[in-house]
């Protein structure tokens, strides 16, 4: 689980774990290809998820869609024949990050509808992650059912492909909003709950391993390629 992949502005006041390097992030990328992983998007990754295929895989998310996905991260993921899902805001393509930019004290440019465009035609996959980015299990039913399934039909209408993964903002779901994900035809949803998916999981509440700014090289392989993150879920 990725936010941005740029050095964090010098002014930023809370969550500097949101950003990781392109730098750190080409070391990640390159030791997943050089022990012999294959990076994933989600709906790539489907098949091991179901138990329909096995093999050394790791599935790449980057949450909210922020224009440094496409500037630093896709040269990354294409240099190793990588593929990734970005989860977006439909309510704020184009824009920043109005959910969090007077917490954090920093707007951050959002892709733009022909940006997620380049996103997808680069080989990567654009996913879901609501039209406003709300806490979904503070949502009434008719508010649940138009983030979701509004944030689907915005997204497939913008960019004339199907999306088929949902991501809980603040990784805030509940059996009730994981069954208005279900119910809007994703094939399946990433939580921020850690440790890693295996096969057998609810895959509308899958489990991820975030990877943040101060992790350095060896810390990142703990965290992904061993039990550490599972045991401490």
């Amino acid at each position: 689980m990725y936010h941005n992949i740029a050095r964090a502005p010098r002014d930023l006041r809370v969550y500097r774990s949101l950003f990781v390097s392109p730098t750190a992030f080409a070391r990640q990328m390159w030791l997943l290809r050089r022990l012999g992983y294959r990076g994933l998007s989600m709906s790539a990754a489907m098949p091991y998820l179901r138990g329909e295929r096995s093999g050394r895989v790791a599935v790449i998310t980057l949450d909210d869609g922020y224009v440094d996905n496409l500037d630093a991260a896709l040269p990354i993921l294409q240099r190793h024949g990588f593929s990734a899902t970005c989860y977006v805001v439909s309510g704020s393509i184009g824009r920043y990050n109005q959910w969090d930019a007077e917490r954090l004290g920093v707007r951050k440019p959002l892709m733009s509808a022909e940006q997620l465009r380049d996103w997808h035609r680069g080989g990567m996959e654009v996913g879901a992650h609501s039209r406003s980015h709300p806490r979904l299990t503070q949502c009434t039913d008719a508010q649940l059912r138009d983030e979701i399934h509004g944030s689907k039909a915005t997204l497939e209408d913008r960019l004339g492909t199907p999306v088929s993964q949902f991501c809980y903002p603040y990784g805030d779901a509940d059996d009730r909003v994981a069954g208005v994900v279900r119910e809007a035809g994703f094939d399946a949803a990433t939580t921020t709950r850690r440790g890693r998916a295996v096969t057998g999981l609810d895959l509308w509440q899958l489990p991820r391993v975030q990877v943040a700014r101060h992790h350095l090289l060896p810390q990142f392989a703990l965290r992904v390629l061993s039990r550490y993150e599972d045991r401490r879920a």
